[in-house]
């Protein structure tokens, strides 16, 4: 599996390191980032900015992390949005659910305020 975590300030950052994140993955990235919330840690950053595109199950994967996430008190951002990535956000009105920032710089610094 091509995804990736690294900690930063007890905020987990998991780059979804796929050109296409699909049915394939998205099983294993459910489990991987509900892993990491029951033992790890509270807040996430996504880091899509590999992805070009992402099918409605790997959407539905992200769904689901942000709502165990929440359950457990944390937040979660989103960063580095392709175009086309960006645009199935605004189609599917995720955009209005999740904090999507640039980078993770300035994703890092939101949790700071």
């Amino acid at each position: 599996m091509s995804i990736h975590s690294q900690k930063i300030n007890n905020i987990a950052i998991i780059l979804v390191d796929l050109e296409r994140a699909t049915t394939v993955v998205a099983e294993s990235f459910k489990n991987s980032v509900q892993f990491q919330i029951t033992s790890e840690s509270r807040n996430f950053i996504f880091d899509l900015s590999k992805c070009e595109f992402i099918d409605s199950t790997f959407l539905s994967a992200l769904v689901t992390s942000y709502k165990r996430i929440a359950e457990n008190g944390g937040e979660l951002r989103i960063v580095g949005l392709q175009p086309a990535v960006d645009s199935m956000f605004k189609l599917t009105r995720l955009s209005r659910i999740f904090d999507i920032f640039k980078d993770e710089k300035e994703a890092l610094n939101s949790f700071n305020k």
